[in-house]
């Protein structure tokens, strides 16, 4: 018996994709890594079994992330990695191919939005819409965006931060910066080689960012115990890091955030900055969850910051929207059709 087509709203993100299902919600939230054969290309695995490779592999086979800085680096890893979980949630014998709403940093080239075009349609949408995440996410955070009024919104992804000013359907500013949860990963990679001479993997480095990492000076001290291969000796060997050597860790990337955020208001008419004192910052994104980062906005900028609802989910959620409406989006919401 065959299936009927599910249209789809794809968060296509750099360390996870997520799906939504017309109809039926979010449907499947795995990690955008994928396990190849180094010889031949083969998928071995995908999603999270492939995740729990990353760091493990022996030299025949290869855990990727075939999205880099929120942009496809790996054509056809990623034609592959679409295709399966859209196999997944449509069913293989899917009748129909479904409509595809997928999300794009706001900073993409055209040529790059060309890419996940083509590589949705190579792997099995009848069509294709792109999004600008920022407006995906305000959407998705419960904003009225098709209001004359300033939104500001600051999503910290995998790969990317996306820091937009939204009014009337539209972006009027926005800086989308190659700076996300895997930086920070890699500044505690680098702080804790260069510091204790201990080299961890990205795994443990977002195990500890997760658990006493902070972007807030003087937060209650916590402590985690990592391990790692001791680049004196070769030998394994645990160390106990706390929060504050983390927060030093995360300094730069951090700095570079807030920046963003504040190059962005800057540019700001006055007017809707005016409604973004009133309404706030709105935060969402995996690497929003660092503690302390909404009040360190908040005092940088002058301007209250929170998190969203679901701050791993808007993005997603804001893409099933519009896919739920598709018919009457109004002009300027979809960047490409």
């Amino acid at each position: 018996m065959f299936g009927f087509s599910t249209d789809l709203g794809i968060d296509l993100g750099t360390a996870n994709l997520k799906v939504y299902a017309r109809g039926r919600g979010v449907v499947l939230r795995e990690p955008s890594v994928v396990a190849v054969a180094t010889g031949s290309q083969r998928i071995l695995a995908i999603g999270e079994e492939a995740r729990r490779m990353l760091g493990r592999t022996p030299g025949e086979i290869r855990a990727v992330r075939p999205m880099k800085d929120g942009v496809i680096a790996d054509y056809d890893i990623t034609e592959a990695l679409l295709r399966h979980f859209i196999e997944k949630v449509s069913g293989r014998r899917s009748f129909i191919r479904p409509r595809i709403v997928i999300c794009v940093p706001a900073g993409v080239t055209d040529v790059e939005r060309r890419a996940v075009m083509e590589a949705a349609m190579q792997a099995g949408a009848r069509k294709t819409y792109l999004i600008e995440e920022p407006v995906a996410a305000a959407i998705g955070a419960g904003i009225n965006i098709s209001e004359p009024s300033g939104n500001m919104i600051v999503d910290i992804g995998g790969g990317t931060t996306e820091v937009a000013v939204i009014s009337l359907n539209g972006i009027v500013a926005s800086e989308s910066l190659r700076i996300g949860g895997d930086r920070l990963d890699d500044a505690i990679v680098r702080y804790v080689k260069r510091v204790h001479n201990l080299m961890i993997g990205e795994m443990t480095a977002e195990e500890v960012k997760v658990r006493i990492g902070t972007a807030y000076p003087g937060d209650d001290e916590r402590f985690a115990d990592v391990r790692g291969r001791d680049l004196v000796t070769g030998l394994p060997r645990t160390l106990r890091l706390s929060s504050g050597e983390v927060f030093e860790a995360l300094a730069e990337p951090v700095t570079a955030i807030v920046q963003g955020v504040k190059s962005v208001l800057e540019r700001t008419p006055p007017e809707l900055a005016s409604d973004i004192v009133d309404k706030g910052i709105v935060m969402m994104g995996g690497g929003a969850l660092l503690r302390g980062l909404p009040r360190l906005l908040s005092e940088e900028t002058g301007i209250p910051a929170h998190l969203a609802e679901d701050p791993m989910s808007t993005v997603v959620l804001g893409a099933g929207m519009i896919l739920e409406q598709l018919e009457v989006v109004p002009e300027g919401v979809l960047v490409a059709r």
